[in-house]
């Protein structure tokens, strides 16, 4: 008689229904479950650094080499990594290269090429070392990511508290003038006025890298944490970061948890579930509500400041780019003014700014090159205008899609919110934040807590070929 496959299995005998084969990679091999290595982890570490201190080489007169550790530390990664690298994604690469290079040829008044040629050299080397960023994390598990991250969150707190109550400043300011030859934070003074005190810098030039970096890399360990308590932990390290390191920036953390719960939060069976969307949504709501509401609280002084126009730092980050991001589309709707196309739009944007009713006379005139445009999100729209910068960020969604990535919505959204916070869009912090938010989606629909470990899929049934299991009984 024929023995069923049950019985088969007791007596030792392998059945085609029940074997499982592990995915292959493209080149054949079977994909084992990994961790990186201290190696890849010592880079992975120099890399944050670099985005932490932005510690800038210069190569010539006119080209830096901004984040260099990170620079240095993504190359090597990226060699690394070059196993991973596919057909499909390298051609995605060279695409969205390929789309920028068309885009400063078509910016108005062509002498401007050579700057813009440099901001094209600068932003070529910022996608690929934070491509080389994202091959390495999610290459790892969701649990060692996480604890790394974390990791870095609270040594940063740490040393803020350290600064601040245990004597630690004096170090920090001199590792500081040591590495910074420009761009040195040095208002303390008003500090004390919006504040009640000086804010920690912790070897960063401004403490707006400090709230920035905290931000960045506690809200990468929630998205990537498989930890059930995750979130409320998240909250208390809000109001850590807070009491350590007070700014505007750290409310940005809870703005953050709008695109997490929309977009990944909400997702079931590595789909969007509707119902669940609905709930995060109000969640969303009573969660941007919580954070108006601490603004006004803990910031009251800062917020007259704001509303009055007599705060030329929020101005310079928030208000003034985007006056200058939606002027600039209005006049050169193509190709805007072109990567790193400062000087030719400068005059333009300094009677802007002069116009604003929250620009003060009292302020010193700056240079839109150096200063007047610190916010990479509307950097986009000034570099590229509406066209361009439509066709690029549809570029660069298809090119997540190359690369696996579940939600592009959540990376743009976050990236998007920290670009409040942050400029430079050629330099490797804008360029990080997606990266790492991309890798941080692809990591969160990952069941398992180490990289490669996917789900196995049985082999078809067959239909015969059992008839040499056949026994007499």
């Amino acid at each position: 008689m024929v023995r069923g496959a049950g019985s088969l299995v007791e007596a030792g005998i392998p059945t085609l229904e029940a074997t499982y084969v592990p995915p292959r990679t493209r080149h054949g091999a079977q994909a084992r479950a990994t961790r990186l290595g201290w190696v890849d982890l010592a880079l992975v570490c120099i890399f944050l650094a670099g985005l932490y201190t932005n510690y800038t080489i210069m190569v010539s007169e006119k080209v830096p080499l901004p984040s260099a550790p990170a620079g240095i530390a993504g190359l090597v990664l990226l060699w690394r990594r070059r196993d991973l690298i596919t057909q499909r994604a390298l051609v995605g690469f060279v695409a969205i290269v390929t789309l920028y290079l068309v885009s400063i040829v078509s910016a108005t008044d062509i002498a401007f090429l050579s700057r813009r040629t440099n901001g094209l050299i600068q932003l070529t080397y910022s996608l690929t070392i934070g491509y080389a960023l994202f091959l390495t994390v999610t290459h790892a598990g969701r649990r060692q990511i996480a604890g790394l991250f974390l990791g870095f969150a609270l040594v940063i707190v740490v040393g803020c508290l350290l600064e601040s109550h245990a004597g630690l400043r004096p170090l920090s300011d001199a590792v500081r003038n040591v590495l910074y030859s420009k761009g040195v934070y040095e208002n303390d003074l008003r500090d004390l006025v919006f504040y009640n005190r000086v804010r920690p810098k912790f070897f960063a030039s401004e403490p707006a890298s400090v709230t920035f970096c905290y931000a960045l890399f506690t809200f990468i360990w929630l998205v990537v944490s498989t930890w059930r308590w995750k979130l409320p932990a998240y909250l208390v390290l809000v109001g850590v970061g807070l009491f350590a390191m007070p700014g505007p920036t750290l409310l940005l953390m809870l703005v953050l948890l709008v695109p997490y719960l929309l977009f990944l939060g909400s997702r079931r069976n590595g789909r969007l579930d509707v119902s669940r969307f609905v709930l995060f949504a109000c969640v969303a709501t009573l969660l941007l509500g919580v954070a108006a509401v601490l603004a006004q609280t803990l910031f009251a002084e800062r917020l007259e400041a704001v509303t009055s126009g007599n705060d030329p730092s929020f101005f310079y980050r928030v208000q003034g780019p985007a006056l200058a991001g939606l002027d600039i589309m209005g006049r050169y709707p193509i190709a805007g003014a072109g990567l790193t196309g400062e000087p030719f739009i400068e005059r333009e944007i300094t009677n802007l700014y002069l116009r604003s009713p929250f620009y003060s006379a009292g302020w010193q005139i700056v240079s839109p090159a150096t200063e007047l445009l610190i916010n990479y999100f509307w950097l986009h729209w000034v570099y590229l205008g509406f066209v361009w910068g439509v066709a690029m960020i549809a570029a660069l969604t298809a090119w997540l899609r190359v690369l696996h990535v579940p939600s592009p919505a959540f990376c743009w959204t976050m990236w998007a919110i920290l670009g409040q916070a942050s400029g430079a869009y050629v330099g490797p912090t804008c360029w990080a934040v997606l990266f790492l938010a991309a890798a941080g989606a692809v990591l969160h629909e990952r069941q398992g807590g180490v990289a490669g470990a996917r789900k196995w899929t049985p082999m078809p049934r067959p239909t015969v070929g059992l008839q040499r299991y056949r026994t007499s009984g």
